[in-house]
């Protein structure tokens, strides 16, 4: 069975994958990997090493804390809890939220709020 912390930072990657919109085989591209080894990462399979940590985070352009963020938090979720960040829906719908312009975006953003509260 995966080590949670493995699982955690697996998913992080997976999320931050996403929402750079690059695949399995370009990340594995940039750290000089085969993309079998970033799946296996992104499930919490194989565990990454800490160089490892960083030439992906790197890759991604972000802080290796990054992939920890959350973590604590989560270890509290009841397990059945749903990952958002795992549905491609989601993360497609995210991504396209982020590139509307910010005056729009916060009025679909008030305006989804409001149609949450009334369903």
């Amino acid at each position: 069975m995966a080590h949670p912390v493995d699982v955690h930072v697996g998913k992080r990657i997976r999320h931050r994958r996403w929402m750079t919109g690059i695949t399995q085989q370009q990340l594995a591209d940039r750290v000089g990997i085969k993309f079998q080894q970033i799946q296996k990462y992104e499930t919490g399979m194989n565990r990454v090493s800490a160089s490892r940590l960083w030439d992906i985070a790197d890759a991604l352009g972000v802080a290796v804390a990054f992939f920890f963020e959350g973590f604590s938090e989560e270890a509290e979720i009841v397990e059945a809890a749903p990952d958002l960040m795992s549905d491609k829906e989601a993360l497609a719908l995210v991504r396209s939220y982020y590139a509307i312009p910010e005056a729009q975006r916060r009025r679909l953003f008030e305006l989804a709020k409001v149609l949450s509260e009334a369903a």
